[in-house]
């Protein structure tokens, strides 16, 4: 199984459960405790609370945990609503998660009026129709940043300005923002802002540098530069199979297909385990076979083009690989046997058409489905 849909939910990170695995075990005291035993934690639940309020750049008091991000939407609708009893409409959009939905149909019931704004055919919203929702009777408008299905981004700064004007309370839902976009509550005029922590995995960031850089960490994030490999700098192609794209009107230089499929076999060091990796690459239906042995000829390495040509070997069929091909990288492999990966010189499978000792699951495709 090919598991896509990180939106909906992702595997805990190795580290994270390293550090979970005492609080979980031996350290699972009462905070709340009069005794040293539980009361110890507390040390740590305002640890992780400043960490949370450093990644959005809030202030510690202003953390509430809850259970799950869909408790967060509803505690802190909840919450503006009581802030102004008086006041009974709430202003959403059609698009929200269902976690807000539902609740706003529940409130509905109980004599509240909602009003959902609609989107266009790209999934954004109208601003006017907001200023045109708001009202002297309305309590909240509640509007999510990215949403969980279509990865639109609303203008949460605008949203905030309007509110702010009308002297609207504004909840946005920022479940699926956090981690992938910079968050400053204090550069937007947010009241209510809900996260979660299984969507965002994006803790540690390696590009491609002109030269190595030491780690340096932002807002809870690692940033680590590495050289372009030596043989592309030695030929001024560093740029090879690099394209321009957008990121959030951020013009920012990636790699192609080819070149990612060649580089995280060449460096898996910096890319995760095999399983992450095999399961990345068998995402992608089609790879340009001429273009990815240009480059295997430009890194010059052996080894990288065996693994590069066990890869497509294995795949033949669903990346419709000819033996053409598959011998232009025979033919480039080393002598002598070698590891999939040097620095984890674990034993496998001795796979001689390629002279590649491999992990046994790597081999068979053995690891464990995803549930």
């Amino acid at each position: 199984m090919i598991y896509l849909d990180y939106n909906a939910t992702t595997p805990v990170l190795p580290e994270v459960f390293e550090a979970m695995i005492p609080y979980l075990t031996s350290e699972w005291g009462n905070p709340s405790s009069t005794y040293k035993f539980g009361s110890k934690l507390k040390t740590v639940i305002e640890t992780a609370r400043a960490q949370v309020a450093e990644l959005i750049g809030a202030r510690s008091m202003e953390i509430i945990f809850t259970s799950c991000a869909t408790e967060s939407n509803n505690t802190a609708i909840n919450a503006a609503l009581k802030a102004n009893p008086r006041k009974r409409h709430i202003v959403t959009s059609a698009v929200e998660h269902s976690s807000v939905l539902n609740y706003c149909k529940a409130l509905e019931k109980e004599d509240y009026r909602v009003t959902y704004l609609p989107v266009d055919s790209e999934g954004l919203l109208n601003l006017a129709d907001l200023e045109n929702a708001i009202t002297e009777e309305t309590a909240v408008v509640s509007l999510i940043w990215a949403n969980n299905e279509t990865g639109v981004l609303f203008p949460v700064k605008e949203i905030g300005e309007i509110c702010r004007s009308h002297g609207v309370l504004f909840h946005c839902d920022a479940v699926q923002a956090v981690g992938k976009v910079e968050i400053e509550v204090q550069n937007v005029q947010v009241d209510y802002l809900s996260l979660t922590g299984h969507y965002s995995v994006y803790e540690h960031f390696t590009y491609l540098a002109a030269s190595p850089s030491h780690p340096v960490t932002f807002r809870s994030h690692q940033f680590k530069g590495v050289g372009f490999p030596k043989s592309l700098s030695l030929k001024d192609r560093e740029t090879f199979d690099v394209v321009k794209t957008d990121r959030a009107g951020l013009e920012v230089r990636v790699t192609g297909l080819e070149r990612t499929l060649v580089d995280v076999l060449n460096r898996p060091d910096l890319t995760g385990s095999w399983e992450e990796i095999w399961r990345s690459l068998e995402s992608v239906e089609f790879f340009d076979l001429e273009k990815v042995t240009a480059y295997v000829d430009l890194l010059g390495n052996a080894t990288t083009a065996a693994k590069v040509g066990f890869f497509l070997e294995q795949h033949r069929d669903s990346l419709m690989v000819d033996e053409a091909h598959l011998k232009t990288f025979r033919d480039r492999r080393p002598r002598r046997p070698h590891y999939l990966e040097r620095s984890r010189r674990k034993a496998g499978r001795f796979v001689a058409a390629w002279n590649l000792v491999v992990p046994e699951e790597v081999y068979g495709r053995s690891w464990e489905e995803l549930r």
